[in-house]
């Protein structure tokens, strides 16, 4: 019976592991998307002292501006004694915020801050699931305790805490749209964002079901019904994307069963010309030995006509001897040297049986030339020099927030994009990495021209890398266009110091596909 058992419990263990699992996204998604969020603290004043009264948590959604729970700022509207403070993620300093629209319906509000912090704005998905897995990020207070940390650490910059747990659907309340699930959030996480595993936005975390210790605990956030409008209406566009959440290993993945597909087909073309010329090797054979064996039985046909023109020719040429017939012995004579050249012509003119190869090659050659005219590259042909179109292919990019779908590309043989912009060249390729002093991301962009593909991949980095970043890239000046090969040579072997300061794996891939444009199409 404990055989059996074990030998059910065996089989099962080898089913579940060949089974397919789903790959889950990157967890750098998640942690890119904790820079944009903020300890949002009302503070209260005692003279030149302030101090922390009751704090919440709140995401960056562009500029400025973040968003929150209206009960988390209900203080500070009732009290104009009261200021509202915002606590970066990731930084060195709090500012204070100013209030832009509170919504007590929906338990939503909108401030903004007083000075510039660079918060990188979250992305609203907008395709939100239904079911799957979700995290919580804010700041719970019950945590902040059990580190012994203080009140007055609430202004000093700290990381959100991360809280994993299951969406359980769409639960709407009496007065809002919400989203029921069972990622663990407290005082302190209310109007932090609920995400999905790419990092993107799927509701603004509320409030908690009660529980009697025994029962399972719920919690809720306000659903992107309810956060769209409102953010319109106070005129916030925000970062959007309702693509499919993917990790770049399912996006790798895919790519290399669409290249062993390409490369299976490909075989199997190749086979099929190859049988096809084989067949069509055999009937030019076929054919031209039929040729050549007539030719060949002609020319010997022609040759033995003549060689009896030329006895003939002889015999008369005789006769006149003998009767001493100048005329008619020269003018038979002439006619039997003239068959006798012909008949050697014809003799030593027949094709060998050698032609037959000779000819199907040159027949073969001549098929190949005019059926195979050479490649064509993608983006119409040559260098790729020219005005371009590239068109983002959604199947091969994995992105979290919301890119052109459309690029205009101007690229010259010597690596300048629209005239403005020089691409650095190294081991045949042409790259040109942005850094930039404002956002905190670095891009990486790659051009081939021949096979007409942009691919831009975006690196989300915290203050640290960010900075080594900044100072790999400050220690060159980037050439202006038309400075030659050795200049773009120069700028690629720099470029790479700022790769190495890069993570192994960036957070964004987008894969354009890059086409002559209408414009300079008519031009040729």
């Amino acid at each position: 019976m404990m055989h059996r058992i074990l030998t059910s419990l065996a089989l099962l263990v080898a089913i579940l592991a060949l089974h397919p699992k789903p790959a889950l996204a990157d967890p750098a998604d998640i942690e890119a998307a904790t820079r944009g969020v903020v300890r949002v603290v009302i503070i209260g004043r005692d003279g030149e002292e302030i101090f922390p009264i009751s704090h919440g948590t709140g995401f960056a959604v562009g500029g400025e501006r973040i968003v929150t729970n209206a009960h988390v700022v209900a203080q500070a509207v009732a009290d104009d004694r009261l200021s509202i403070g915002i606590v970066p993620a990731d930084g060195d300093r709090a500012v204070y915020a100013r209030l832009v629209s509170v919504s007590k319906r929906n338990d939503l509000a909108l401030i903004e801050a007083t000075e510039p912090l660079g918060l990188p704005p979250l992305t609203i998905s907008g395709n939100p699931a239904q079911t799957g897995t979700v995290m919580a990020i804010g700041y719970p207070l019950n945590v902040d305790r059990a580190q012994g940390l203080s009140f007055s650490d609430m202004f000093r910059a700290q990381p959100p805490v991360t809280a994993t747990g299951f969406l359980s659907g769409r639960r709407p309340s009496r007065d809002f749209d919400t989203l029921l699930h069972t990622a663990p959030i407290a005082a302190g996480n209310s109007g932090g964002p609920l995400v999905d595993e790419c990092g993107r936005v799927m509701g603004v975390n509320s409030f908690g079901a009660e529980s009697g210790g025994s029962d399972a605990e719920f919690f809720f956030a306000v659903s992107t019904r309810e956060l769209l409008p409102f953010l319109r209406a106070n005129g916030v566009s925000p970062r959007m994307n309702s693509s499919q959440c993917r990790s770049l290993a399912d996006l790798d993945a895919e790519q290399r069963v669409r290249e062993n597909e390409a490369r299976a087909t490909a075989e199997r073309i190749a086979e099929h010309k190859a049988n096809a010329l084989a067949q069509r090797t055999t009937e030019m054979r076929r054919t031209i030995g039929f040729a050549v064996m007539d030719e060949r039985d002609n020319k010997l046909a022609l040759a033995f006509l003549l060689l009896l023109i030329a006895c003939g020719a002889v015999a008369l040429a005789t006769f006149g001897h003998i009767q001493k017939d100048m005329r008619l012995r020269t003018a038979a004579g002439a006619v039997a040297l003239i068959a006798v050249v012909g008949a050697t012509l014809a003799w030593f003119t027949r094709p060998s049986f050698n032609q037959v190869d000779t000819r199907v090659e040159e027949l073969l050659r001549a098929a190949m030339d005019n059926d195979e005219a050479g490649p064509i590259a993608p983006n119409g042909g040559g260098s790729g020099a020219g005005d371009l179109v590239c068109v983002l292919d959604t199947a091969r990019s994995r992105f979290v927030g919301d890119p052109a779908e459309d690029i205009e590309l101007g690229w010259s043989d010597e690596g300048c994009v629209n005239a403005r912009t020089q691409y650095g060249l190294e081991n045949g390729e042409w790259t040109r990495i942005f850094v930039p002093s404002s956002e905190a991301a670095v891009s990486v962009n790659s051009f081939d021209p021949l096979a007409g593909e942009l691919v831009m991949e975006r690196y989300l980095l915290d203050r640290q890398l960010m900075t080594a970043a900044r100072n790999a890239r400050g220690k060159y000046r980037a050439p202006s266009c038309g400075a030659g090969e050795d200049a773009a040579r120069e700028l690629g072997s720099h470029q790479s110091a700022i790769m190495a300061a890069l993570p192994q794996s960036p957070n964004e891939r987008l894969v354009y596909t890059c086409a002559p444009s209408d414009s300079s199409a008519s031009q040729d």
